[in-house]
């Protein structure tokens, strides 16, 4: 009995290691989750950062000179534009609103076959087209 005591008592001690293969309980073995550091680059992916988006000026690229524009400004009090593609119409409002300070009631666009975007900005009853086309150098 002493013995077993004294063999326990080292066991403790020493502490018990279990050495043998391990048993799989599954079918399929996964591969074990390792440690996964961040990466260090020694440069940056891009050397240059990117362009920013549309500012006012490239939202509009040129008035429109044709007869019919000319009949809109006249008549409807609408002045017509080619705007970016990727330009929207809060985006336009905005542009025109800035760069010719008038103020818009609304803005229809329509894409050409061409590809280009045509808007259709109509002023607001303060403002008078023709004036504002003058001033842009429209007519």
């Amino acid at each position: 009995m002493a013995g077993k005591a004294a063999a326990t008592s080292k066991a403790l001690k020493k502490g018990i290691s279990k050495k043998g293969t391990r048993i799989h309980t599954k079918v399929h073995f996964y591969k074990p989750k390792t440690l996964k550091l961040d990466r260090k680059p020694k440069y940056e992916k891009k050397s240059t950062p990117k362009k920013s988006g549309l500012d006012k000026h490239s939202i509009i690229k040129y008035p429109l000179t044709t007869e019919s524009s000319m009949k809109l400004i006249e008549d409807s009090n609408t002045l017509v534009f080619i705007v970016d593609v990727k330009a929207n119409k809060r985006q336009i409002k905005a542009a025109v609103r800035d760069l010719y300070n008038i103020e818009c009631e609304k803005v229809n666009t329509l894409i050409t076959p061409r590809g280009l975007k045509k808007s259709y900005v109509r002023l607001s009853k303060d403002y008078d087209a023709l004036d504002v086309a003058n001033r842009v150098g429209v007519i």
